[in-house]
């Protein structure tokens, strides 16, 4: 012993940490919740535990986006730690409620708190542009809800611009994520007409994320009106009720966003339908008793045409959005792998070879670079 050299308190406490730094930087652990207290409204001590062992943990009240308390089950995202009075203590980066139970208590502690701001106020939601041509999608580009999404719009509309930020929809990072995803899709220099905000069905662990405080209120103040469409039916998050309106699945998101253009081509159909009826009605009048409205023809006409020419015009507007080439005179192109369209760039491989319809022929093109 007389050869080692003594090491001063705070000395030890500095080699343990850098030790503890370069073996466990980040830890995940899991636990329940116990002794939970907040002191001076900004530092947050509690203990996670399990049936054999505790750890102390120190965290501020800021990062606190989840409310949780005592006999909670959560996940942490922690740094390992001796305190300069020798303690060790995990000083927490993030926690998250998990499991059914833990979850939807802290759900309901939330809703209370940004109820009572008035995030959920019906008063402050925005309609949605009935016909959005630019729309905003924050997903995942794997998910089976986001595949869903699309097919449905192009099936029942086409012809829309989507610009996608691709994020994880689930897990620890997907909130900071999320966020940032809504933020850029505001800053664009071109504003979005709508961004839809969607994720499939899943666990309460995997849509958690989208009861998020920093995630909802992303919703809430988005300068874009939003929609979000997560999980099924039955799941309500409270991003859903943030957000300018709610749709119950992703496939239902894109039923909300545009119409049916089957339908509206029906639509457009009846109402020539009627015109052409009412034109036929007024002859038919005419030619019955001639001399008694040969006085009021011309009025009736007159009044008959100038309620259809709004109706007319409707329709020509109809048809010429429906109009596949009017879509590729504004600049648009159709890009096709054989006889398949290409939609997202995991429909094609270097070297692919591929046909772009323009507005007034075709061009063939090689792949040369794939860019997500």
């Amino acid at each position: 012993m007389r050869d080692i050299d003594p090491l001063q308190v705070s000395e030890v406490i500095a080699v343990i940490n850098e030790t503890l730094d370069s073996a466990f930087p980040i830890i995940l652990v899991e636990g329940e919740i116990s002794s939970f207290k907040i002191n001076q409204g900004k530092f947050v001590f509690y203990d996670v535990k399990d049936e054999t062992g505790s750890l102390a943990c120190f965290m501020m009240a800021f990062q606190l986006k989840f409310p949780i308390e005592d006999g909670m089950k959560v996940r942490i995202l922690a740094q390992p730690k001796i305190t300069a009075w020798g303690k060790f203590s995990l000083t927490v980066r993030e926690v998250m409620p998990v499991g059914e139970g833990s979850l939807k208590k802290s759900f309901e502690l939330l809703k209370a708190t940004l109820e009572k701001e008035g995030l959920f106020d019906e008063l402050r939601k925005r309609p949605i542009m009935p016909m959005p041509k630019r729309i905003g999608v924050v997903s995942s580009s794997q998910a089976a809800g986001f595949a869903d999404f699309i097919k449905i719009l192009q099936n029942r509309w086409g012809g829309l611009e989507i610009i996608l930020v691709d994020v994880p929809v689930q897990g620890m990072d997907a909130p900071a994520q999320i966020v940032g995803a809504l933020a850029h899709l505001n800053e664009l220099p071109e504003p979005l007409d709508v961004i839809a905000v969607i994720r499939g069905g899943g666990s309460a662990d995997d849509l958690s994320a989208f009861n998020h405080e920093d995630v909802v209120r992303a919703v809430a103040l988005s300068r874009t009106p939003v929609l979000v469409g997560v999980g099924h039916e039955v799941d309500t998050s409270l991003s859903d009720l943030a957000a300018d309106r709610r749709a119950a699945t992703p496939s239902n998101a894109a039923e909300l966003l545009v119409p049916d253009k089957i339908q509206v081509l029906a639509g457009v159909k009846r109402i020539a339908q009627k015109a052409q009826n009412g034109a036929e009605a007024v002859i038919r009048v005419f030619e019955i008793d001639s001399e008694n409205v040969l006085n009021s023809i011309d009025k009736s006409v007159n009044t008959f045409f100038v309620q259809k020419s709004e109706t007319l015009k409707y329709m020509q507007r109809t048809l010429h959005q429906l109009d596949p080439q009017a879509v590729l005179k504004r600049g648009y192109s159709l890009a096709k792998k054989g006889s398949k369209v290409i939609i997202k760039t995991s429909d094609v491989i270097l070297g692919d070879e591929i046909t772009v319809q323009l507005s007034s022929g075709e061009l063939g093109a090689k792949i040369t670079y794939v860019s997500n």
